[in-house]
């Protein structure tokens, strides 16, 4: 028998009833969904309601109907971009979360260059992994927070623009974004859907592009999760209307060597300006693969592979880097600050940590690690709170690696000298080696389109 009673129709709803529904294990109506969604956005919902809805949905699961209703009520519970007069087709590219990954400040500028236009809406940290938005801002003068006549404008005049949310746009998942960081209810696939696509609904796409992390650094750690997510992400898209595919690619070690703010902008600036550091090729490899994917779903090539090779084309030319640079400047930031990233580096203390003992670099418990980058300064425990722009650690070996003992590991730039110890301790933690070297793991696994994400969620078993 239910647990809630039959509710006759046109009853106005009431929090406390729903959140009972979903603790009990019901599924909730797209009206009801809606109903949190606009008691989220306009603030008449307490906030310790909808974290005890949050802990309700985050226990029994949401349904493949309550998270399209979720997504699509949080994408129209505020103001909406239009692309029409960009005259072309927008595309966007959003990753679920990792630790150094910084690949939209290089799929941006290189899809840009290919004809592409890139208005993405982009969040801070969450968790373990860093921010879009914090990253951006370690660069001086940087607006992260502009209007949507503003953001129209940088599109119009760079191709891209990273922007956060305005607060008239899906003003309902800025609240339940924050809430569920402290809420302990990130790793939920029908939040995390909801979330990231009401944001890339709301930027009025024409295409998107998923990374969906897995391993040890992914928020879904078990590949079948991972999986479940990106199958989920590519349906609800795809029924908005929204072309979609989505991308499983390895967070078994953080993704090229750096990882932080502004020491995760030098490294992408460096490969944009045509350097290989042989520590960033995992970067460089996974950037085109993704920008190759959104320059085919605009309009711009034949195949992934064919936008792949004019993403190529647009970085060895240097005309990816001419858009990154000018939509720095077109959102205030500071240009001069890459004449000599190192002089503007300055954290307040560093210290390098030596290989304890020798062998082949074989476990990189990617999530610790992001949280010892988040203990130097870099990341956050509450919402609101200010980030340091120059903390943050180099990985200077790869997973699979051979270092002998007193080799150096990593550089740990950190807020102050007080808070060195314990990510030093968290990075001695994640890291094991071993006699052998580990197993190859490949960057980019299963690839969802439409149809097979669909097959796969009627064959899930959930």
């Amino acid at each position: 028998m239910s647990s809630s009673a039959v509710v006759p129709p046109n009853t106005p709803l009431h929090v406390i009833d729903l959140i009972r529904k979903k603790r009990d294990g019901e599924s909730l109506d797209a009206p009801e969904i809606a109903f949190i969604a606009a008691g989220a956005a306009s603030g008449s919902i307490p906030l310790e309601q909808l974290a005890a809805w949050l802990m309700a949905a985050w226990l029994r699961g949401l349904s493949l109907d309550e998270t399209r209703a979720l997504t699509l009520a949080m994408r129209d519970s505020g103001e909406k971009f239009s692309p029409a007069r960009l005259g072309k087709k927008a595309v966007d590219k959003h990753s679920t979360g990792g630790v150094g990954d910084k690949t939209s400040f290089l799929i941006a500028p290189l899809a840009a260059a290919c004809g592409v236009a890139v208005p993405m809406i982009s969040g801070r940290a969450l968790g373990h992994t860093g921010g879009t938005l914090d990253k951006l801002e370690s660069i001086p003068g940087f607006r992260t927070a502009l209007s949507l006549d503003e953001f129209e404008n940088v599109l119009l005049q760079c191709g891209a623009s990273i922007v956060s949310q305005t607060p008239s746009v899906v003003p309902a998942d800025r609240v339940l974004y924050a809430l569920r960081d402290r809420t302990a209810t990130v790793e939920s696939p029908g939040l995390i859907c909801a979330s990231i696509l009401s944001k890339k609904l709301a930027a009025g796409l024409d295409a998107l592009v998923l990374d969906v992390k897995t391993g040890s650094g992914a928020f879904l750690r078990k590949p079948e999760d991972s999986e479940y997510l990106a199958a989920l992400m590519v349906a609800t898209a795809e029924a908005a209307g929204t072309r979609t595919v989505a991308l499983l690619t390895d967070m078994s070690q953080p993704l090229g060597s750096k990882a932080g703010n502004w020491i995760e902008i030098v490294e992408s600036v460096e490969l944009l300006r045509g350097k290989r550091p042989a520590e960033s090729e995992d970067l460089r490899e996974l950037s085109l693969i993704l920008a190759g994917w959104m320059i085919h779903l605009g309009g711009q090539a034949a195949t992934p592979e064919a936008g792949r090779a004019r993403a190529d084309a647009a970085l060895s030319d240097g005309s990816a880097l001419s858009r990154f640079l000018a939509m720095i400047a077109a959102q205030g930031g500071d240009i001069s600050a890459f004449d000599d990233p190192s002089a503007f580096h300055k954290p307040g203390a560093t210290q390098v940590l030596h290989a304890w003992e020798s062998g082949y670099v074989a476990v990189m418990d990617t999530t610790a690690l992001g949280w010892a980058v988040q203990r130097t300064g870099a990341g956050r425990e509450k919402a609101g709170e200010p980030v340091d722009p120059h903390a943050g650690i180099v990985f200077h070996a790869r997973r699979g690696a051979h270092l002998e003992k007193g080799q150096p590991l990593a550089t740990i730039y950190s807020t102050s000298a007080d808070l060195l110890a314990e990510p030093i301790e968290m990075i001695k933690q994640a890291i094991h080696f071993s006699a052998t070297p580990p197993q190859a793991v490949p960057l980019v696994g299963r690839i969802f389109t439409r149809q097979p994400a669909e097959k796969y969620l009627h064959d899930a078993v959930r």
